[in-house]
């Protein structure tokens, strides 16, 4: 079938989480964390010899388990099984192991989204600062592996502008802020292009979030298992964590009426299945605060967030300077506001 016909296929690999579906659909399909789980007798299996397995599987029709699975049921198979291991195939935003990712893409094309790759085509995306080589590589197996008709990598903080706009306001110039697990990027685009040479990174991201909180709930002496700890604190940063305009206020509010801004969080501990609960006190503002106040968290780093947007639009070419200042000026009204969650860090 013609592949104009049907929608293309979106799949926006980040290094914590992936989020994959079809063009003009609301919301993606799936979201998944970033991560394989393989057996150990698969991993002794030549490269090559894998990719014919599983396209002579998929053009068979049967798509038997090829010992190994992605997202949350391979935490779950590494949890029940000590025969798998896990690979985290993107690590600060960049490719780190190939083989991995071409099994995971396989999945998603195959498992989750059920699709024919032949019969759609494909966006993928790529960080700011990654190497044409990646690119490449990723059209080679894109079009040998899985024979797709066509193939568009686009920088995600250019399609986060883009999806920022309507067709009235099409300029596409602005500074992105794009903070993942980690690695965070500000990248400045003016009218759909990427300034390459402008393009600042922060040693501070969505990880390092998670362990600050962590490292927080630890100190305090919460009740959380040391093994369940960190996946503890990864939920509390998603479901309970916000930004705040002023960190002196936001204590006197939380120490004024405790009950109002105290949360708690119940779990099962993993060995023994005993419920377990703890208070989440600060470290609900404090978590996201790296950015604005780093050094509460590193003395490696303390350039605020700000500062580096700043310093950024300042290396910009000129003539860019005032559509970047503006734009960044729109997000920084509210970029410090009391927002539940920190779903996108």
């Amino acid at each position: 079938m013609d592949p104009t016909s049907r929608p293309a296929v979106v799949i926006d690999n980040g290094t914590g989480y992936t989020k994959m579906g079809f063009a003009g659909n609301v919301e993606p399909c799936f979201i998944l964390p970033t991560v394989v789980a393989v057996n150990e007798s698969f991993l002794n299996q030549s490269r090559s010899s894998s990719k014919a397995n599983w396209l002579a599987q998929y053009n068979a029709g049967v798509m038997a388990d090829l010992d190994f699975f992605i997202g949350d049921e391979a935490v779950t198979k590494s949890r029940s099984s000590s025969t798998y291991n896990l690979s985290y195939p993107i690590r600060h935003g960049q490719v780190d192991n190939w083989d991995a990712m071409e099994r995971y893409w396989q999945q998603c094309i195959f498992n989750y989204l059920r699709c024919d790759p032949e019969d759609h085509y494909f966006l993928l995306t790529e960080s700011p600062l990654t190497a044409p080589e990646s690119r490449e590589y990723t059209g080679e197996i894109m079009f040998e592996t899985f024979n797709v008709p066509g193939l568009y990598i686009a920088v995600n903080s250019v399609l986060a502008l883009a999806a920022g706009y309507t067709t009235s306001k099409c300029e596409m110039t602005g500074v992105v802020v794009d903070v993942g697990d980690g690695a965070t990027y500000v990248v400045p685009v003016a009218e759909g292009y990427v300034i390459g040479s402008s393009i600042k990174s922060i040693p501070i991201a969505g990880k390092d979030v998670t362990l600050f909180i962590q490292q927080l709930m630890r100190e305090r002496g919460e009740n959380v298992p040391p093994e369940d700890s960190f996946e503890v604190a990864r939920k509390v940063k998603e479901m309970y964590c916000y930004t705040c305009s002023d960190i002196v206020k936001e204590y006197n509010k939380h120490d004024k009426e405790p009950s109002k801004y105290l949360k708690q969080w119940r779990g099962i501990k993993p060995k023994t299945g005993a419920p377990y609960s703890c208070d989440i006190g600060y470290e609900r503002f404090l978590g996201p605060e790296v950015f604005f106040n780093p050094e509460i968290y590193s003395s490696d780093f303390t350039t605020p967030l700000p500062a580096v947007i700043d310093k950024c639009i300042q290396s910009a070419p000129i003539d860019t300077r005032r559509a970047l200042y503006k734009f960044y000026l729109e997000v920084q009204l509210c970029s410090r506001t009391s927002i539940e969650g920190c779903n996108g860090i």
